[in-house]
Formats: structure tokens, C-alpha cells, sequence
């Protein structure tokens, strides 16, 4: 993204959202009334079974666009796979893994490209729709919002683990961190749009304070995060205090250290889980306050009980501050 700034990049009048805020996916106004979303992601494999790769690489590919508030539509394999040393069945158990959760999502597939690879890799450029004043980015969080949380922190330190062979794919850690990278934003996308929320972003590569603070310099707001209402898988936890912890979340934790200001009460291992990067995470959105309670009542009237109040949006300098 960087070097994406020193180009001399095109403008255009109908570009509604590009990569200048760190925001999820481009979104461009075709009509009044409809915006093209677009994004692209693939990374390597995080578990063993091709199958459930092909489902994590796609529900992290589709988040995104449901970020955005935007329903996918159409997607494009994006494939390295080597010509020799893995088995042609690999590779149709990942594409097959990811085709039920583009038909979970309801989104086509209509083909995609391939490169020969030594290491595997895969994901998806999506294609979906929203209307354009219904646009949810990561740069208008205001004062007063309250900060939620869809999914609990943790799967980057279980992923480190679980390729330690520190836990197998029959036991519990494993299940839940499959269960959290394999589940769609699909259904708080919805909730956001017909609540009206306009401000979130999903929580990957970057951990939670690295995309929070993303939104605090997008909206030029700070952000007040509680350590304590913040969900944490436990098995994360016990792994974070023996030192499994993964290299990316030192980099992620040094990275924010000058712009976060972290309660010196709050212990070590939920430091590194404030900045564990997550692989299909879930979405960290702002609630206007005088929406807090129909948010709340329509996503549990929808089913959808995975939504944790940690913070708020306050005034002040571009930055985070978590409390206990």
C-alpha cells in the first residue's frame, strides 16, 4: 500500500472507496442507486485438511465485501498449486471446500486463474453490489459509538500451535478455531446494513489493535478498548502463556506500540491476543449509541448472538487506549 501511494494513481468522481484508509475492499458507483465492491485475497495453508482450506481461504476472501455491507455476487478462483509433488485430488478438495461457502454466501463462481507454485495458495477476487449511500467503511466512527467485537481472538496462536502438533485436528482447540476461520460475516453484514452502522472493518492479518487503529486515523478519533470485555478463546490463552506465541504477533504488537496506550495492570499474554493476527476474523463495528438496543435486539431476534461490546469512540488524537 505504500508504494501503491507513490504511484500516480488515476481519480475518479465515482471511486467511492479506495486503499488510502487501510479500507477492506475498493467500491465504485456505477448508477445512483448501485456500487461495484471488489476485493482480492489468497494466503497459504493454515490447517492440514485441503478441504477445510478451500473454506477458511474463502470466508476470509468474502469478508471483505461483507465488510463493506455489500451482498458478493461473483467470484474468481485465485490458485498457486505445484504441477508436481502434490496430488490433482489437493486441489479439488480446496476448490471444492471453498464452492460451499460461495454457495453459503449465495455468490457465483465463473472461473479464475492458476499458477504453477511450489507452496500452495488460495483465495478469491470478489465481485459484489451495495447501494452506494449504504457504504460501511473503516473512516466514519464517531464520537460516542460504542465498539463491538464478532469473534473471539485467539486462532493465530492456536494456527501456531496446531502446526507445532501441539493439539490434533480431533481435539477441542482445533475444532474451535476451524469453527470461527470457517464462518461467514455474512449475517452481520445484513444486521449492520439494516441497522444502519456505517462504520467497521474486519480483524485479520493486523490483530485487533492494528485494524482499530487503522479506523482511529481513518475517522481521526481515539479509541477506548476494554481488555476485560474483550472474547478470548481460552485454549488461545493457555498457549500465549507457554510462549506459543507467532512471530507476526511481535510485529503487530511493536508496530502500535507509540500510537497505543496499553494499562500496564493488563497481563502479557492478552497483550499479545490484543495483536494475535486472525485468519477469517471477525468484524469490529461502531454503534451509535441511540442504536445500541434495536443492534442488539435485531441480531438476536436474526440468531446472531456472537457480538461483544469492548470500547467506545471518544475524542481526541488518532489513537487506542485499552483499560482492564
Amino acid at each position: 500500500m505504500e508504494i501503491l501511494k507513490e504511484l500516480p494513481l488515476p481519480y475518479h468522481p465515482d471511486l467511492i472507496q479506495s486503499f488510502e484508509h487501510g479500507a477492506d475492499a475498493a467500491v465504485y458507483r456505477l448508477t445512483p442507486d448501485i456500487a461495484l465492491v471488489f476485493s482480492a485475497d489468497f494466503f497459504t495453508p493454515v490447517v492440514d485438511d485441503p478441504f477445510v482450506f478451500g473454506q477458511i481461504a474463502v470466508a476470509n476472501s468474502l469478508s471483505d465485501i461483507y465488510v463493506a455491507g455489500a451482498k458478493p455476487l461473483l467470484a474468481l478462483n485465485l490458485i498457486s498449486f505445484p504441477k508436481k509433488g502434490l496430488s490433482r485430488e489437493i486441489l479439488k478438495r480446496i476448490l471444492e471446500g471453498g464452492l460451499t461457502k460461495l454457495k453459503e454466501a449465495e455468490a457465483l463462481l465463473v472461473g479464475g486463474h492458476s499458477v504453477d507454485d511450489p507452496e500452495p495458495k488460495y483465495g478469491l477476487a470478489v465481485v459484489g453490489i451495495i447501494h452506494p449511500d449504504k457504504v460501511i467503511t473503516n473512516r466514519e466512527a464517531k464520537e460516542g459509538d460504542l465498539l463491538y467485537l464478532t469473534k473471539p481472538l485467539g486462532t493465530g496462536i492456536l494456527a501456531t500451535a496446531f502446526k507445532g502438533k501441539l493439539f490434533s485436528e480431533n481435539d477441542p482447540p482445533y475444532r474451535e478455531m476451524v469453527s470461527i476461520m470457517t464462518s461467514l460475516n455474512k449475517e452481520i453484514s445484513e444486521i449492520m446494513v439494516k441497522v444502519g452502522v456505517r462504520c467497521a472493518t474486519d480483524i485479520t492479518g493486523f490483530g485487533l489493535l492494528g485494524h482499530a487503529l487503522e479506523m482511529a486515523f481513518a475517522s481521526q478519533k481515539k479509541l477506548i478498548i476494554f481488555a476485560s470485555k474483550v472474547p478470548y478463546l481460552k485454549s488461545a490463552l493457555e498457549f500465549a502463556r507457554m510462549g506459543i506465541i507467532p512471530e507476526g504477533d511481535y510485529e503487530n504488537l511493536n508496530f502500535c506500540e507509540n500510537l497505543v496506550k496499553i494499562s500496564t495492570e493488563i497481563k502479557d499474554e492478552i497483550r499479545i491476543l490484543l495483536a494475535d493476527a486472525q485468519t477469517s476474523g471477525g468484524v469490529l463495528l461502531c454503534v451509535p449509541r441511540e442504536l445500541k438496543e434495536k443492534f442488539e435486539k435485531t441480531a438476536i431476534e436474526r440468531g446472531f448472538y456472537s457480538f461483544y461490546q469492548i470500547g467506545e469512540v471518544v475524542s481526541g488524537a488518532p489513537s487506542i487506549e485499552v483499560l482492564p
